[in-house]
């Protein structure tokens, strides 16, 4: 009996080291599971159910993102693997990324320090990496950089996957197809990851957050579908049981509860951006946004009182 019941506690170990949570919202947005997240401040943006465009099915996740850092808003959830971490999520973007750098998945990484993270985003009208902890970027944002990553298409549904793994590793894949500039890690070569390869810090998500956080004055509107995370990756056809959440492991299981609201039970305001004050050219840029760099033909004077910092060849920063 005794070596039936230590064999049967053998053959469990892979199942208790894997995990998976998945939704496609078909049955509602449960607020407690996939709660708000607008660390610091929150002025302007919104999250809500939207039944007039999905991936799959009626529902999906949409976001109005305000400009400015407060402008952020995101939704999502702490359950994730405790090893590799795999996400796929089908989104849908309303504008094109201008040059300002953006974010639209935020993962706290307490590998990086207190109340850090990393990020995925856009800058240089391309999809890229950014290490909160010391502003490093994924690709270099030198022209061959730019040039390894793609810009994310507009006004339909792209499958989004990436792969943070243990030993450091990055991944991503767009439609299927490895984005060659969003990978680093052991074995990987890529020519445009200087900036990310500084640094020995390996990722340690504790959680991953679907929205919109802007650091110049951009606006979008997202919808986020069909959305897993899991120790493995599931591809653009794979995924758990239809609205449901799902967990194998550690954490306990859950089941998606029907939400009896739309909107998230926040308070919406119009954002502002920082004060400005005039310069001779008539323009100026906001706390966060890019004021110079290599190839950069923007606006760089800084709005009072901020000052234009120096972060590498490619990129300065209003601060």
């Amino acid at each position: 009996m005794f070596r039936q019941t230590a064999l049967l506690a053998f053959a469990l170990l892979p199942a208790l080291s894997s995990a998976q949570v998945s939704n496609d919202f078909e049955s509602g947005w449960d607020q407690a599971a996939w709660p708000i997240y607008a660390p610091d401040c929150s002025q302007g943006g919104k999250v809500s159910l939207d039944s007039t465009t999905a991936h799959s099915g009626k529902n999906s996740i949409r976001v109005d993102g305000g400009g400015g850092y407060c402008g952020h808003i995101f939704f999502g959830t702490n359950k994730v693997p405790s090893g590799d971490l795999y996400v796929r999520v089908f989104l849908k973007a309303s504008k094109a990324f201008t040059d300002s750098h953006v974010t639209f998945i935020t993962m706290p990484d307490p590998a990086q320090g207190t109340n850090k993270h990393l990020r995925i985003g856009g800058q240089s009208k391309i999809l890229m990496y950014n290490r909160e902890s010391d502003d490093a970027t994924l690709p270099d944002l030198s022209p061959q950089g730019i040039a390894s990553s793609k810009a994310l298409p507009t006004g339909d549904w792209q499958c989004f996957e990436y792969h943070v793994g243990t030993d450091g590793t990055i991944e991503t894949w767009l439609n299927g197809a490895v984005v060659s500039g969003l990978t680093a890690g052991p074995g990987i070569t890529n020519p445009n990851a200087g900036q990310w390869t500084r640094s020995s810090i390996k990722p340690k998500p504790s959680g991953v957050y679907f929205g919109w956080e802007s650091y110049g004055g951009d606006t979008n509107t997202f919808w986020y579908d069909d959305v897993v995370i899991s120790s493995s990756r599931v591809g653009c056809s794979g995924g758990g049981t239809p609205g449901t959440t799902t967990t194998t492991g550690p954490a306990p299981s859950t089941t998606l509860i029907t939400s009896t609201t739309s909107k998230a039970s926040t308070t919406t305001t119009t954002s502002s951006a920082p004060a400005t004050s005039s310069s001779s050219s008539g323009c100026t840029v906001p706390q966060w946004a890019q004021c110079g760099g290599a190839n950069y033909n923007g606006c760089k004077t800084c709005a009072a009182p901020y000052t234009c910092k120096y972060s590498n060849d490619w990129y300065s920063q209003c601060l």
